[in-house]
């Protein structure tokens, strides 16, 4: 897969006709914030000779060049994948040129958004967990990304919070009180990860990204995509990957892993 993107056929000449592979990041193409593996690259190469290949997550393609791309394959992670969907589209790549996006501080204004921080700060303050760790609100462009305890956690932490927020639900009654006390916003609240959740505009959620997929039909180069499908392991209700994988425009495959997307992959495409 560090071969660049020239190598593989052209969009219209991918063997699978019309056909798109997307992916989450995190418990999907990798474990969470660590490196994607050699060998999902390797599959992922040769995916991408048969079907059109990209990922939609919601962190910064910072964040996804990390993981995916330098220090993971020492690659550009855009000349990775044909299409390259973070903050769920609001910053989106194709073929390795960027595409229009969308701001979200530019959509809610400076005066809401210093409301909604200073009452989730001062919610999270109030919070009484074992240990809490640094950056609990993650200003990106297309959302925030809210940890009560906090961004810096170590991997072992992240796993150990993740424990104590199953146990004691910190995640939901943080996200009800939320809607509670900012009922006309517009804004939806979905949980990711092992120690965040995600706010942002009500229908930028990972679904975003199919705006983009759907234009294809009407690029030259273009390709009409009547066969998308998703790969998620937060695909319930209230997961980040619940709308794109239920969205009747894909077909939706949950995952537990990184290993059981590779095996999903080729019973699907290798078999």
């Amino acid at each position: 897969m560090a071969a660049a993107a020239s190598v593989y056929p052209p969009l219209k000449d991918r063997p699978i006709k019309n056909t798109i592979c997307l992916f989450d990041v995190d418990d999907t193409l990798t474990v969470p914030r660590r490196a994607v593996a050699p060998e999902m690259l390797q599959l992922l190469s040769e995916l991408r000779h048969k079907v059109a290949v990209g990922y939609v997550g919601g962190s910064n393609m910072a964040k996804q060049q990390e993981q995916i791309g330098t220090g993971a394959s020492g690659v550009d992670v855009t000349q990775l994948f044909d299409f390259c969907f973070a903050e769920n589209g609001l910053t989106a790549y194709r073929m390795g040129e960027q595409l229009a996006g969308a701001s979200f501080i530019g959509w809610i204004g400076e005066e809401r958004y210093k409301e909604l921080v200073k009452w989730i700060l001062h919610y999270i303050a109030d919070l009484d967990l074992p240990f809490k760790r640094g950056t609990f609100i993650e200003f990106r462009n297309g959302m925030i990304n809210v940890s009560p305890v906090g961004r810096n956690a170590s991997h072992e932490e992240r796993g150990a919070y993740e424990a104590y927020d199953k146990e004691h639900n910190i995640r939901p009654k943080m996200i009800e009180a939320l809607k509670s006390a900012f009922p006309n916003l517009g804004l939806t609240y979905s949980i990711g990860g092992q120690i965040s959740f995600d706010v942002f505009p009500t229908g930028w959620d990972k679904t975003y990204c199919l705006r983009y997929v759907e234009a294809e039909k009407d690029r030259e180069d273009g390709v009409e995509y009547t066969t998308i499908h998703f790969f998620g392991d937060k695909a319930y209700e209230g997961g980040n990957d619940w709308e794109i994988y239920s969205d009747p425009r894909t077909e939706g495959h949950k995952v537990k892993n990184p290993q059981d997307t590779m095996r999903q992959l080729r019973e699907l495409f290798f078999t």
